[in-house]
């Protein structure tokens, strides 16, 4: 196996979701190379659906308090994309591990409903990262279309992970669309999918000691022969 093997496989291993950063800022120089990396994902007809809205600096300082004030405030979020999420059986065993293995390190209990909701807000505070990312697409698509910005998302974080940048990828950033598209001024028509937070590792927080398990092969793949 060649380096370039092993060095793709390193870069899939280390790839985790971080949830506390510090302040320092990627150079512009280092996002421009790694969205431009990133660009080279591949998608239906070659359409590159993705639309990506960047804030660092002030622009960031902004929309976290815009978010910040929304969600403090009660006020309800309005996603483009409807649908949720129910997960059962041994989807929701996985969900509730995970949970678990998070708020350990964070020292919650699954009864603190307090400690639960401050975990959530981290979510709005963009886990105090330098830099978010917003991702959309047209509205107009469907499921098809979100499968290659979910591609162009991994590539993403993958290019990320092998420039030592972390980012922790977050549906809940997605509920206020309205908010991203008046702050970056972007057409009505692109809907807002998902966000994610990202700078460099502050590998004191203690959420960020959080590791998941993998099921085995043979719960999710089958071979036929």
């Amino acid at each position: 196996m060649d380096s370039h093997v092993h060095a793709i496989e390193r870069v899939i291993g280390n790839r985790r979701s971080v949830r506390g950063f510090r302040p320092d800022q990627v150079p512009p120089d280092v996002l421009e190379h790694v969205f431009g990396v990133a660009q080279r994902a591949p998608s239906n007809c070659n359409v590159q659906p993705w639309r990506v809205f960047v804030a660092s600096g002030d622009s960031r300082d902004r929309i976290r308090a815009a978010l910040l004030e929304r969600v403090t405030g009660g006020e309800r979020g309005k996603p483009d994309f409807s649908g949720s999420n129910k997960f059962k059986g041994g989807y929701r065993k996985l969900q509730i591990e995970c949970a678990i293995a998070l708020y350990d390190e964070m020292g919650i209990t699954m009864e603190d409903r307090p400690g639960r909701r401050a975990a959530g807000l981290r979510n709005y505070e963009l886990f105090d990262a330098p830099h978010v990312a917003f991702i959309g697409m047209d509205r107009s698509f469907g499921f098809t279309v979100a499968i290659d910005v979910g591609i162009y998302l991994q590539t993403l974080m993958l290019t990320m992970t092998a420039h030592v940048i972390a980012c922790c990828p977050q549906g809940a950033l997605r509920d206020h669309p309205d908010l991203v598209r008046a702050h970056f001024n972007a057409p009505e028509e692109i809907g807002i999918l998902c966000g994610m937070s990202f700078g460099y590792e502050d590998k004191a927080v203690p959420a960020n000691r959080t590791r998941t398990t993998r099921s085995p092969l043979t719960n999710n793949v089958v071979f036929d022969t």
